[in-house]
């Protein structure tokens, strides 16, 4: 292993000689080929050089952030503080954030090297991710109201606690339901209060009638990913992309953590959860599926993970959806974007019950009270860690990180997504 101090002075001549390329071209959007291909020789020079550096020295970069692991920085966090420690390793200019995609440098490619290094070492990765899972400031502030009331209403999630269940309607009734960061912010938000409220058993997720004209009146579980919101540059790796993956989704999956020093078996508190499908669950609506343990769809309902012919990752899917459905089918669904109706065979690895849209608010009082089982919770519990271990999770998202950086700032999806601007 090369000397850290040595390895960092040799990466940050790479930096400097990158941002003397940068900063005679012009933005991205007004670059000529001859300058587009200047800007990606000169960034994949510093890209080799960042793997390598965080191939050596993942660790002690990850230690220095979080004062020997003493810290427990959020995704988030930690990306700002590595900006700020070592801006050679994790360039990161604030106007980046409000820029068009198709006005991007690209920066955020850079952000996932950094993470894809960290998650790639054991120690650091199972730190950051433990670290996700912590309820978040948010959340903790309006515990108590929450506690009182078992209400909670935000711009994206109107949350209900009801017999035991936690009700959770997603509410963006205008865009169908279709993910921004809003939306997993407010999302995150609501599955804390869930697991942290102590009068609520089972966690129920529906989408909520629509104001958007062609869904006037219906419920619509999700549409996916906003488009319009990657145009404008609103969907970012780190707030978005990765924070939903390691926040409420693995939330979800494998619980909270919290502590409490009368929990002596488990540091998670984790709960069943319920997913009811109302007219069609598009990309991350149908992720959504693959963490919970009852699905109820109406038997008009459909599924689809359209990423692909969006041209980036759909998430987790690629790891969880093989083993729920088989090879075959994931990819059919994942690579060629197959539509599974809830009354076709094929549905029934994706979907517990399927019932008439007007026996819908039944069917899922009837499944939500038999996940309040006392023996559902510790089964679930050893079900998800048979499935999925922390580390296979762990290695998957280290490689996301980066490809989906990548695809984030393919030409092809800059130009899908543009004409949802």
């Amino acid at each position: 292993m090369t000397d850290f101090s040595e390895a960092r002075a040799r990466l940050a001549e790479t930096a400097s000689d990158i941002e003397r390329v940068l900063a005679i071209l012009p933005p991205p959007d007004a670059r000529t080929a001859e300058q587009r291909a200047a800007a990606a020789a000169a960034h994949t020079s510093a890209r080799r050089s960042r793997v390598a550096f965080m191939a050596e020295h993942a660790e002690a970069v990850y230690d220095k952030l979080t004062d020997g692991r003493r810290l427990r920085p959020r995704l988030e966090e930690l990306v700002l503080a590595a900006t700020a420690a070592f801006p050679e390793l994790v360039p990161g200019p604030a106007a980046e954030r409000t820029r068009p995609q198709a006005a991007k440098e690209g920066f955020e490619i850079d952000q996932g090297i950094f993470v894809r290094g960290v998650l790639d070492s054991p120690a650091a990765g199972r730190h950051l991710m433990d670290s996700m899972l912590r309820p978040t400031t948010r959340a903790l502030r309006l515990l108590p109201e929450f506690e009182r009331t078992g209400t909670l209403e935000t711009e994206s999630v109107r949350v209900e606690r009801r017999d035991g269940v936690a009700r959770l309607t997603m509410c963006r009734d205008d865009c169908l339901n279709a993910e921004d960061e809003r939306q997993v912010d407010d999302m995150e938000t609501a599955v804390d209060l869930a697991l942290l409220d102590p009068a609520t058993r089972v966690g129920l997720i529906r989408g909520g009638e629509m104001s958007h004209p062609r869904y006037r009146g219906r419920r619509v579980f999700s549409a996916g990913i906003n488009l319009k919101s990657i145009s404008a540059g609103e969907i970012t790796l780190v707030g978005f992309l990765l924070r939903r993956e390691l926040g409420y989704l693995n939330k979800m999956r494998r619980g909270l953590w919290h502590d409490d020093p009368d929990r002596w078996r488990s540091p998670l508190v984790d709960k069943p959860w319920l997913a009811v499908v109302d007219t069609f669950a598009i990309g991350g609506g149908c992720q959504l599926l693959l963490v919970v343990d009852h699905v109820v769809a109406a038997a008009d309902a459909y599924l689809s993970l359209p990423a692909a012919k969006e041209g980036i990752v759909p998430g987790v899917s690629n790891l969880r959806l093989t083993r729920a459905v088989g090879a075959r089918l994931s990819r059919q669904m994942i690579l060629g974007g197959r539509r599974i109706h809830a009354t076709e065979p094929a549905a029934a690895a994706l979907v517990d019950e399927v019932v008439e849209p007007s026996e819908m608010d039944a069917a899922a009082d009837r499944a939500a009270a038999a996940l309040s089982a006392d023996s559902v919770a510790a089964n679930r519990r050893m079900v998800n860690r048979a499935e999925e271990s922390p580390d296979d999770l762990r290695c998957y998202l280290a490689e996301f990180a980066v490809e989906q950086a990548l695809r984030m700032h393919a030409d092809d999806v800059v130009a899908k997504v543009g004409r949802f601007t």
